[in-house]
């Protein structure tokens, strides 16, 4: 059985709990079992200090994931993942700018980052990009999260 947490550090008012839905199809799409991770939402000056501290990038950003596992050989009972944090007003901010719901963004955002605990990384090359937002764009599609 999968687990995870959603810390609400920034006192986000909106409804998320769709979240689950959107944390729980991931883990179904990619047939992950016994799986533990936790997303934190956050404001842009957490946001920023953790990109400075661990990416040595001095401005904020909408999404960082620290995973705790490096590879796909570790065989334990329960794997813990890592977690996510996620800018609220980053992420707002961009369901403006491209026209969409927050959930929309929120959901994307959070997919997104647990991919990468996941070792996905869209940075790589040209093919894990088509990958991993193809992923992505399975897990809103499924979940009809379109908007």
């Amino acid at each position: 059985m999968n687990t995870f947490d959603i810390f609400n550090e920034y006192n986000y008012e909106k409804d998320y709990s769709y979240l689950n839905d959107v944390i729980n199809h991931t883990f179904e799409v990619l047939d992950i079992k016994n799986a533990n991770m936790a997303v934190i939402l956050i404001d842009d000056n957490k946001m920023k200090e953790l990109n400075k501290e661990y990416r040595g990038v001095d401005r904020t950003t909408d999404v960082l994931s620290f995973a705790l596992e490096d590879n796909n050989n570790i065989k334990m009972p329960i794997r813990e993942l890592g977690e996510v944090y996620v800018s609220i007003p980053k992420m707002i901010e961009q369901a403006n700018e491209f026209n969409h719901s927050e959930k929309r963004e929120l959901s994307f955002l959070v997919c997104h980052g647990l991919l990468h605990l996941l070792g996905y990384d869209h940075t790589k090359s040209k093919e894990e990009e088509e990958k991993q937002f193809g992923l992505q764009d399975k897990v809103l599609s499924d979940l009809n999260i379109i908007d």
